[in-house]
């Protein structure tokens, strides 16, 4: 999620811990959400709790003598992680831990101590299912809100409790879990991490390639309303504001004045890194914040909505649930206070902001790893013309051909879900009916999407596939 730490508007969603999720399950558990009547939310959230209990017993995240040493620093990574034991939901007739759920901590190697916290996710269905990884914006925003209120298996309720997502994505880990080394692996992700997955997919398919570690077999990544040429995407936020009536002809005209400049900026990022970044970013959101002064107290990631909390989002029962005592901890982390998204993190990463991500994709399409962009209508901050623009822009072997084919329909339920169009391994796919967190709006339409594109029949618009709840 792009963020608004900045000095006005913006934040694109981040990533600060490894939600390993999945796909394509068929399993359908019941359609009622609601937990066990007669288990209060306190005694829920207890149980839910306990189940962390590995890390403070296992210190994972203070360790003795830890700190700062140089064994520290040159040492590899490593995992510690446990099963979690969560209490049942409503009638589904099976427990969250019979699913095969885990957290736990990824120390960084060549690091002081970091750790990276971690959700992992079996299959609902069967142990061969593609293995998937979410990675969340920001820069500087958890995953965990990907996780309770997008695509997790579950979501938290207004009194804490559990419920059944029923269309959560969740499944699988590597040097951990070996077994799952031979299964399907996708990147996916949004907003910000449109800068994480190119870099993250290209350093996978490199090691691959120099047979570096274990082979992880990568298939392809996806990334929904991200940030990943900012040169072309900052062009386009006049016209979009434009299109959807945000501003008028004259803003479009006046805004645009500001344009040289930013290019200019991102240029100079691009060839001198560090302060030359940071003054591109400045000069860039400018173009964004006008806009904003225009169309007023909007919700940037869906303009239907106005915009509500320092987010534009209610992500409160997640802040108050994974802030409590008894939550910290379970967890490992002492005092320190969760937040959504970091301001720490966002700053640290200006630097990173206006560089071209866009420039490592082609040579992953030639070796024939699919790439799928997608992009809810209604966001403006990350929007799906922008999206489009750069998509369109690429220089690949199948340029041409993805520019001159058709754009067809998108079809869930029997209805227009989206319009889409593809080419070899690269699709494009802009959903109706959604903001900047596409799985959050159209859960269903996005789980399908998903699937498909990952059974390589997402341009099969023919055939209306139905899905089962996962």
């Amino acid at each position: 999620m792009a963020s608004t730490f900045l000095p006005k508007h913006t934040l694109l969603f981040s990533l600060l811990l490894f939600f390993l999720t999945p796909s394509s399950s068929t399993a359908s558990p019941s359609k009622t959400s609601s937990l066990a009547a007669d288990v209060s939310p306190r005694t829920q959230a207890e149980k839910l709790i306990r189940g962390f209990n590995l890390f403070p017993r296992e210190s994972v995240n203070i360790g003795a003598g830890d700190v700062d040493s140089a064994a520290s620093l040159a040492s590899g990574g490593k995992i510690v992680e446990s099963r979690l034991k969560l209490p049942l939901l409503g009638n589904s007739g099976s427990s969250i831990q019979d699913l095969g759920h885990h957290a736990g901590y990824y120390r960084l190697p060549h690091s002081h101590a970091a750790r990276m916290f971690y959700f992992f996710f079996e299959s609902r269905s069967s142990a061969d299912d593609p293995v998937v990884i979410w990675l969340t914006g920001g820069p500087g925003c958890s995953s965990e809100l990907a996780l309770f209120y997008e695509n997790g298996p579950f979501h938290i309720a207004n009194n804490l409790s559990l419920v059944w997502n029923d269309y959560g994505w969740d499944k699988a880990f590597f040097a951990a879990h070996p077994q799952l080394a031979k299964n399907d692996f996708y990147i996916t992700g949004e907003s910000y991490a449109g800068h994480y997955i190119p870099a993250f997919a290209a350093r996978v398919h490199q090691g691959n390639k120099a047979k570096d570690g274990i082979q992880i077999n990568l298939k392809g990544f996806a990334i929904g309303n991200g940030l990943t040429n900012p040169e072309i995407q900052y062009e386009a936020y006049t016209d979009y504001a434009l299109n959807m009536k945000l501003i008028t002809q004259s803003d479009h005209d006046n805004i645009n004045a500001m344009l040289p400049d930013c290019k200019q900026g991102i240029k100079q990022c691009a060839a001198e890194g560090g302060n030359a970044c940071v003054n591109s970013y400045e000069d860039c959101t400018s173009i964004f914040n006008k806009i904003m002064d225009i169309a007023g107290d909007i919700n940037y990631y869906d303009i239907r909505k106005s915009c509500e909390g320092d987010l534009c989002y209610d992500f409160s029962n997640l802040e108050t649930f994974l802030n409590q005592k008894s939550v910290r901890d379970a967890l490992g982390v002492g005092t320190i206070e969760f937040v959504s998204c970091s301001s720490t993190v966002y700053e640290a990463m200006l630097t990173d902001w206006m560089k071209n991500l866009e420039a490592g994709i082609p040579a992953l399409l030639e070796d024939g790893l699919k790439v799928l962009i997608y992009a809810g209508e209604y966001d403006l901050i990350c929007n799906w013309l922008g999206n489009s623009n750069w998509v369109h822009a690429m220089g690949w072997s199948g340029q041409k051909q993805f520019g001159t084919s058709a754009t067809v329909p998108f079809v869930v339920n029997g209805a227009e879900a989206g319009l889409m169009k593809s080419y070899g391994p690269l699709t494009f796919l802009k959903v109706h009916n959604a903001g900047h967190m596409v799985p959050m709006d159209q859960p269903k339409a996005s789980l399908q999407m998903l699937k498909s594109w990952m059974a390589g029949k997402v341009a099969m618009t023919g055939a209306d596939s139905e899905i089962a709840p996962s």
